[in-house]
């Protein structure tokens, strides 16, 4: 018998011998639990239900900012606490924001428990958003995104990628947000999103490992129990136009040679094309021996590094593709290479050993991301966000198996489209050859000095 007042939803196969638990209490506040009494730790993760792709322009990055920001000061504890209590406790903490999501993650032993529910449950409710503390994190903000965006060749290229993606929908919105965003956030601003966002009723708590979950059910009625739930503003809805022809954008960054970056447009995560289009991607991009790798770096020699994976998203993103050119190729040329080695898979699908290969290369990534409580944890907390299901994943798991060499060439020739991409050139802009030539011109010098004494 439960001692709590949540309300037990039901309990789902989360594969072939575990178990989730699913609970709702009055307030709204979402509980998974997978128990794991294999070794005395625990991971607790909380899912907030909100995403850059909620943000409007003018307003980019504030749940950003809160991933910074939910580590600060609270009304019961001062700037530092929070960390400095849970680490002395030995406890690992973490956080990270995305297009559909925001989550906090902590790895802990048992015996910490109560604290780590307690201290998750009073930054929900209790945070202080005044000066100087906004301002502080927003300057935090605006050099994490210097440093990322502004001086990294891949995050400049990303954000100009998803820019020319999306006109319409909230993907083309940077979670970091955009810098005169950054700088323009008031501590009203943040009490808004704060007071509409972080509340019970739009928060997942997942729970994985050594737990009894009648104790379990009792430490959270007596940290979240008495939290009031908000009203949770409806989504709006901006549905991204089909594309129907190439888009293409340039940048010229210190980078010593050309880099691709293309995004075709993908299904979403819930859609039945999204499993096989990650066999495909498996297929083309999933390590050295994979049918791009083999053919751009190795047979035409044309690259240096290629990527893809196809974005898990709540709604249809892009099948993102990353290459880099070896020295002396150009972009134009590296694409044209590209291309012909997709016109290839078109007129060679894969055999049936290629396909076996594949899938067992996904379904062991699978498996061994589930190994440890932490990949349990945000599986779950990504699924149930995601998809409204936790135990998703092995509905998804079922229909990559099942995947044919016709539905790989079926939606190979239903995404795989030119009209459906984006492509952003990155040009070295000369800057890495002058800094390498006045480093050989120090060398030299420096030689010579030597030379003389």
């Amino acid at each position: 018998m439960t001692t709590s007042a949540a309300v037990r939803e039901g309990k789902v196969s989360f594969g072939p011998v575990m178990e989730v638990e699913a609970f709702r209490f009055p307030n709204g506040l979402r509980l998974l639990v997978q128990r794991d009494n294999a070794a005395p730790v625990v991971c607790i993760q909380s899912w907030v239900r909100v995403g850059s792709r909620t943000e409007r322009e003018g307003k980019t990055g504030i749940c950003h900012l809160f991933e910074h920001l939910m580590f600060g000061e609270t009304e019961k504890m001062p700037h530092g606490a929070f960390d400095r209590t849970l680490e002395e406790a030995g406890v690992e903490t973490n956080a990270a924001t995305f297009l559909d999501w925001t989550y906090y993650h902590q790895n802990l032993p048992k015996e910490a428990l109560d604290l780590s529910l307690r201290l998750e449950a009073d930054r929900l409710t209790h945070l202080v958003l005044r000066e100087p503390q906004v301002t502080s994190e927003k300057d935090v903000v605006a050099n994490e995104r210097r440093q990322r965006v502004d001086d990294d060749v891949d995050g400049a290229a990303s954000e100009l990628l998803y820019k020319t993606a999306f006109v319409k929908h909230g993907y083309g919105i940077p979670t970091i947000g955009w810098m005169p965003d950054i700088q323009g956030f008031t501590p009203e601003d943040c009490v808004t999103f704060y007071r509409t966002y972080y509340a019970p009723n739009n928060v997942t708590l997942v729970v994985v490992g050594d737990v009894e979950t009648e104790a379990l059910l009792a430490l959270v009625d007596k940290h979240y129990g008495a939290l009031a739930p908000s009203s949770i503003p409806h989504e709006i809805d901006r549905p991204e136009p089909a594309q129907t022809e190439e888009r293409r954008a340039e940048l010229s960054l210190p980078t010593p040679t050309f880099k691709l970056a293309i995004g075709y447009k993908s299904p979403a995560l819930a859609h039945p094309d999204h499993a096989v289009l990650s066999v495909l991607a498996e297929i083309l991009f999933g390590g050295r021996g994979a049918r791009m790798y083999r053919a751009l770096t190795r047979r035409a020699e044309m690259a240096t590094d290629v990527r893809g994976w196809v974005g898990t998203f709540k709604d249809p993103a892009l099948f993102d593709i990353w290459l880099s050119a070896k020295p002396g190729v150009t972009g134009e040329a590296l694409l044209a290479s590209f291309d012909e080695e997709l016109a290839k898979l078109f007129a060679a699908p894969p055999d049936e050993a290629e396909l076996e290969k594949a899938k067992a290369r996904l379904e062991l990534d699978t498996i061994q991301g589930l190994e440890n409580v932490s990949g349990r944890a945000e599986t779950l907390g990504l699924f149930d966000t995601v998809l409204g299901d936790p135990a998703a994943l092995f509905a998804r798991l079922d229909a990559q198996r099942r995947a044919t060499v016709a539905d790989v060439m079926d939606v190979a020739k239903r995404y795989l489209k030119p009209q459906q991409r984006t492509i952003v050139m990155v040009h070295p802009d000369g800057s890495e050859d002058s800094d390498e030539e006045d480093e050989a011109d120090e060398a030299d010098a420096d030689d010579a000095s030597g030379a003389g004494q």
